[in-house]
């Protein structure tokens, strides 16, 4: 393996981005003895779509947005049927090309395909996720939580029982539950209308984000050296003989030999910068953290029918949901929040204490077609590791291995 140039004051490679993908990248490299800088806009850490995301590590259910049943499904969601899923047309070819290339991935083949792609990176991530905690116990109130995936159609069953064989040969535990059963594995679903079956999925884990990633930082500050400078706002990237000159909006520059892009959303504007086509398409997702309520669920649940997730932190419940196609803003619309409430008053009336929500908040969570990130090297020192959309904390330490490798193979 050839050595790094070293660049810069004292880092070898730049990783742009502080959310859980950059800081997962962050550790393989410097893991690897490089020396890293970390950068970021923000005042801190994870505080993008990283911040409050639903916070399930689904490793099990990868499965793509992109399917069959978009079709059907697509006339009612144009038309603001769907109180889930909203989206804002634009004339911005972008929004055209992207929503075509999207099309062009609902179909079984494309679905099957991408979601097993994307699950050999979750099991990736996985192991690597269960190697940093051996050496690191962060502590995330990270826990072996199981997921229930409940139905409410029974048109849909036979498809997920379809995806649970599909996934086995890759030895994920998954098992198809009637109600009854589904009520015994979670007794906070006792009270649930209209559920016809539930996948179980056993192994499925649960952790804050934002907490794994201020202890992350610390342990990479504090064993292994790196830089972190927050503030930085790259607004330009420039390559400077064999090395990257990276400029920040207040005219400050760093100089350093390797740069992994792990901006999230922002790079969409970054790479068009470069000259580079961007993959990404901005799906706005809401979150709320409550105290339990007096039949909170242990079990992560996500409600197919309403898309919503319930996680369990410790003594708090969060609920994540809804996706606001193209829309750009990450501040939360007021009217938008009272639907996810609402929806989640129905789908779990007891499961928190909706009078007392302590969080309330919005992020951009970066999409690709396929459903699947982007890690490759557009340039000479350049590696990008984006487009994680809804699972970017399921995906994030398995990406900034395949990024690291990439990354190294390339010195």
């Amino acid at each position: 393996m050839a050595a790094l140039m070293h660049a810069g004051n004292d880092a070898d490679v730049a990783v742009v981005g502080a959310g859980v993908v950059g800081l997962a990248t962050a550790w393989a490299l410097a893991r690897r003895g490089l020396r890293v800088l970390l950068l970021d806009r923000a005042d801190g850490p994870a505080l993008g779509a990283s911040f409050a995301n639903g916070a399930q590590l689904s490793y099990a259910y990868t499965d793509a947005m992109a399917g069959p049943a978009l079709w059907k499904q697509l006339p009612g969601m144009l038309a603001g049927g769907d109180a889930a899923f909203r989206v804002r047309p634009s004339l911005d070819p972008h929004f055209w090309a992207w929503g075509l290339a999207f099309l062009r991935n609902a179909t079984a083949a494309r679905l099957q395909r991408n979601t097993l792609a994307t699950l050999a990176l979750a099991l990736e991530s996985k192991a690597a996720m269960d190697a940093l905690l051996a050496r690191h116990p962060i502590d995330f109130q990270h826990r072996v939580a199981g997921k229930l995936h409940v139905y409410y159609d029974a048109a849909a069953l036979p498809k997920a029982r379809a995806m649970i064989d599909a996934k086995r040969p890759f030895g994920v535990r998954q098992q198809l539950l009637m109600p009854a059963e589904a009520i015994a594995a979670e007794p906070a679903l006792a009270g649930t209308r209209g559920m016809v079956g539930a996948v179980h999925s056993p192994d499925e884990e649960a952790g804050d984000p934002w907490r794994f990633c201020t202890g992350l930082l610390q342990i990479l500050q504090a064993q292994y050296g790196m830089q972190a400078r927050f503030g930085f706002d790259l607004r330009r990237a420039q390559r400077d003989g064999t090395h990257w000159r990276l400029h920040a909006a207040s005219g400050d520059s760093v100089r350093v030999g390797k740069v992994a892009v792990c901006t999230g959303i922002d790079s969409h504007a970054l790479l068009r910068t470069l000259g580079l086509a961007s993959p990404l398409m901005a799906i706005k997702g809401y979150s709320f953290t409550a105290p339990c309520g007096i039949h909170a669920p242990v079990v992560s649940i996500t409600d197919t029918a309403r898309k919503l997730v319930f996680c369990r932190l410790g003594e708090r419940i969060r609920v994540a949901g809804l996706a606001d196609l193209n829309h750009w803003d990450p501040k939360p619309d007021p009217t938008r929040m009272q639907q996810l409430v609402a929806m989640a008053r129905d789908s779990l009336p007891e499961g928190a204490d909706y009078d007392a929500i302590e969080h309330r908040w919005a992020g951009l969570r970066p999409a690709t077609p396929p459903s699947s990130p982007v890690i490759r090297q557009p340039r000479d020192g350049l590696v990008l590791n984006i487009g994680h959309g809804m699972l970017g904390w399921t995906l994030a330490m398995g990406s900034g291995e395949r990024a690291a490798n990439l990354l190294l193979d390339a010195a």
